[in-house]
């Protein structure tokens, strides 16, 4: 019986040394680790133009009104399609009732549709803004940064960023008299594209009918982007 005993607490023992080496193992994956942070960022040109018109009427026949907002709409979008490298998308639509001043008999509605223009030809979306500017109204203009243009923009700083964490991780490694670093883990993250730059909406006067259409300027100006790489680090010693 105390043989039982002895046995079951030697294999107890046994166990608990077992156990305990994942516990010594995951210290020393510790030993002499550092975290570091390394951010490199480049001015990059906004080469994307976008372009909001909308344009908004009003009747007391609703079907009447939505009849007129879609021919106003279709032409523009007819007249869009003639120009190449141009993107369209239609914007939002919608209607809404129009009250007498007690708020409490509908006299009229009001809509409006908006449409949406993008293009990496500044020249060509200038030029046709200010022709549909005749029939539509500025709703704004954005300056972003064009997908092609941010995935070489992004390669470019994953390359900087790694090489900048790796020489912070040699200075730490210097600063605590090591022989070498392994990395332990490293991860790298873009900090996120700036939202499009957007200009408040232009004000224009109304040309007369026989005037020639006004070619909005554009200065699309630059967005700073960044990219951060953050790890850890084994520092080997001597």
């Amino acid at each position: 019986m105390h043989t039982f005993r002895r046995s079951a607490a030697l294999l107890a023992l046994s166990v608990g040394t077992v156990a305990s080496l994942p516990t010594l193992a995951a210290d020393e994956l510790h030993y002499n680790q550092i975290s570091l942070r390394a951010e490199v960022s480049q001015e990059v040109a906004r080469d994307l133009m976008i372009v909001t018109l909308y344009t908004e009427e009003q009747n007391s026949d609703p079907a009447k009104l939505a009849a007129d907002v879609s021919t106003t709409m279709n032409k523009a979008l007819a007249q869009a399609k003639q120009v190449k490298d141009i993107t369209l998308r239609q914007g939002s639509r919608n209607s809404y009732p129009i009250y007498d001043t007690k708020g409490q008999k509908i006299t009229g509605w009001r809509e409006r549709a908006e449409l949406r223009l993008e293009s990496s030809d500044f020249a060509a979306l200038s030029k046709l803004t200010g022709e549909l500017l005749t029939d539509l109204k500025m709703g704004g203009m954005d300056f972003a940064i064009a997908t092609p243009t941010r995935k070489a923009s992004e390669d470019a700083l994953l390359k900087d960023a790694v090489s900048a964490f790796k020489a912070r991780a040699q200075i730490a490694t210097d600063a605590l008299g090591g022989k070498s670093y392994k990395i332990v883990n490293l991860n790298l993250n873009s900090n996120g594209y700036p939202q499009p730059y957007m200009r408040a909406p232009m004000m224009m006067k109304a040309a007369a009918m026989d005037a020639a259409p006004v070619t909005p300027d554009v200065e699309a100006g630059t967005s700073q982007v960044s990219m951060t790489a953050d790890g850890s680090i084994e520092v080997l010693m001597p």
